[in-house]
Parts: structure tokens; sequence; C-alpha cells
């Protein structure tokens, strides 16, 4: 997990640095990921706003964590796990499903009750995906 927060160190998201890193069976790095605009893409002219209409939102354009963390990694993770920063969205979570992640490590799930992260789990379940809270031992 803590390798999950250093890499959403580098997203440029004024409001949530969300990282994630998978991690095979034997818990060895296979892709790392940080919530941000797509490659390419300039992050000083598409905005950063949290409200507003949906195209005058970050929303619209970022890349999550974990999702990044599947299209950086160097194997498939078909059986892997990964640890997020942040309970994946439904959009994540269909990302995690189709790519063959079996567990899910999260530390946060401050977004627990709102719609998206509802069907997040519905779905999780409904596809036998393990999940579970990280619990820092440091106190």
């Amino acid at each position: 997990m803590r390798i999950s927060h250093i890499i959403a160190e580098r997203s440029k998201d004024p409001s949530t640095q969300a990282g994630a890193v998978i991690v095979t069976a034997n818990n060895v790095a296979v892709g790392m990921g940080y919530n941000g605009f797509p490659r390419g893409v300039d992050s000083e002219i598409f905005p950063w706003e949290r409200e507003g209409n949906f195209v005058d939102t970050k929303y619209a354009y970022v890349c999550h964590a974990e999702e990044n963390a599947i299209y950086n990694a160097n194997v498939q993770t078909k059986d892997c796990k990964i640890y997020c920063t942040l309970f994946p969205c439904n959009e994540c979570a269909k990302t995690i499903i189709q790519n063959g992640i079996n567990e899910i490590i999260f530390e946060s799930d401050k977004y627990h009750d709102q719609p998206v992260w509802v069907a997040s789990r519905r779905m999780l379940d409904a596809a036998g995906i393990k999940c579970r809270q990280y619990i820092s031992d440091l106190g």
C-alpha cells in the first residue's frame, strides 16, 4: 500500500491523488498507476474542477489509478491483486473484472454510499472478486 501512496504523489490532481499497484500472487509488482489525464493530454488546458457541467470537470477526462496500473502492467493481470488508495469506482471495477484481477486491497472507502461505488461493489461481488480494506499498522 505504501507504494500506492508513493505513486499517487505523481498525480497533478489538486483535490485527490490516488495510486494503485498490481502484484502477482507472489507479490511481485507488475503495474503501477495514478490518476491523471491520458498520455499526451496537457493537464494545463483541461479542468481539474469537481463541480459544474460534466465537460467542464475533471471527470470527463481523467484516467483513474486502477485503469492506469492495468494499462501500464508489463504482464497479463489475470489472477493478480491490486492495491488501491481508494475503493475502485464502477468504471474501474469493470476494467478490473475484464482483466482477471481477483483481489482488491483498498485503503479508503470514503465514497461507500454513493451510487457509483454501490454499483462497483455489486459488480465485484457478482464476479467473485475478493475485496478487503487495508488497515495500516503504522498508527
